[in-house]
């Protein structure tokens, strides 16, 4: 019998403000072109006051994973942290309207709802400065034992693995996972988050993880050396790895087999948000329903496509059609 659900997601609720920009405003505002920074409320604000016109939609790359997998139309669940207040509200609307089952209850004293400022310069390249809020104080109290248990795949989100609290969160989860039977998947999320957390994300790869999705900047800075290398060394230490490599397609590595898939193509690439969290979306929808890793893997690279020819980090098509037309294609 099929587990409840297909992936139970942790990570950051974040409502995203999406705006184009020239690469002069990066380089005025003192931030580095295609990564991702934290900041604090004041620099947050400062930063939207430099915007263009912008759009504001809910995101977070967990959140984002658990919307493409409700698009394919799997079972997802959410837990995240956000604030009683309107970001929160619109937050929580955006995911369960999707179907996404979201039981996390949303902090009163808590900080404001996380936002992220996405500065998307003209070659499609994004430059995240984020201020997590009421992200950071997710705690372990906050993980659903009934989701956990009855989700095939419990994916935690990298960029959370800083907070103490969120830290044992994901603990937690792991071990109720393992103890129902079921699989635990990391993301790197950014290289930011690599260096800041090598040692730790070792620990927690090599003790609680099956499943690590990357891009290949995120695993090797993770190993410290080039891709070949890299994905030899993290088949020791997980049963799978996916592995993104942007125009040059993806990689996955089981065993001691490697398959390796090309991008699918893209009319017009417009804003790469939230392609790798859209490809981990198609990966484990696929994986949670019985196909093969490199099935797997062409499903993840449908769904990326889809997100990088438009702005925003949901989906704007139907991604279960979608699959099916393109599949059914070759």
């Amino acid at each position: 019998m099929r587990a409840p659900y297909d992936v139970a997601v942790i990570g950051n609720a974040i409502v995203d403000v999406l705006a184009r920009v020239e690469d002069p405003l990066l380089a005025e505002l003192g931030v580095e072109k295609g990564i991702m920074t934290l900041v604090d409320a004041e620099r947050s604000e400062a930063i939207y006051r430099r915007l263009p016109p912008a759009v504001e939609v809910s995101g977070g790359s967990g959140a984002n994973t658990a919307a493409g997998i409700a698009s394919l139309g799997g079972k997802a669940g959410f837990i995240g942290k956000v604030k009683d207040d309107q970001l929160g509200a619109v937050f929580r609307h955006d995911l369960t309207a999707l179907g996404v089952h979201f039981p996390t209850s949303a902090g009163v004293e808590a900080a404001p709802t996380a936002r992220c400022m996405i500065m998307v310069t003209p070659d499609a390249q994004r430059t995240m400065q984020t201020y997590l809020g009421a992200c950071i104080e997710l705690t372990p109290d906050d993980v659903d034992e009934e989701l956990i248990g009855g989700a095939e795949v419990t994916y935690l989100e990298g960029y959370l693995w800083d907070p103490p609290g969120a830290k044992q969160a994901f603990l937690k989860a792991a071990e109720l996972a393992h103890q129902a039977g079921r699989k635990v998947a990391l993301s790197l999320s950014d290289p930011f988050c690599v260096e800041r957390h090598r040692d730790s994300f070792m620990t927690l790869i090599q003790g609680h993880v099956d499943l690590v999705f990357a891009n290949e900047a995120e695993l090797t800075a993770l190993y410290r050396t080039d891709l070949d290398q890299a994905l030899s060394a993290v088949r020791g230490h997980v049963e799978l790895a996916a592995v993104t490599r942007g125009a040059s397609g993806s990689v996955v590595a089981t065993g001691e087999r490697t398959v390796s898939v090309p991008a699918e193509p893209v009319e017009r690439l417009v804003d790469t948000t939230g392609a790798g969290d859209l490809y981990a979306a198609g990966f484990l929808y696929a994986y949670t329903h019985g196909r093969d890793a490199a099935t797997c893997a062409r499903i993840g690279s449908i769904c990326a496509a889809e997100i990088i020819s438009h702005m925003g980090p949901r989906p704007e098509t139907n991604l279960a059609r979608l699959v099916e037309s393109t599949l059914s294609a070759v």
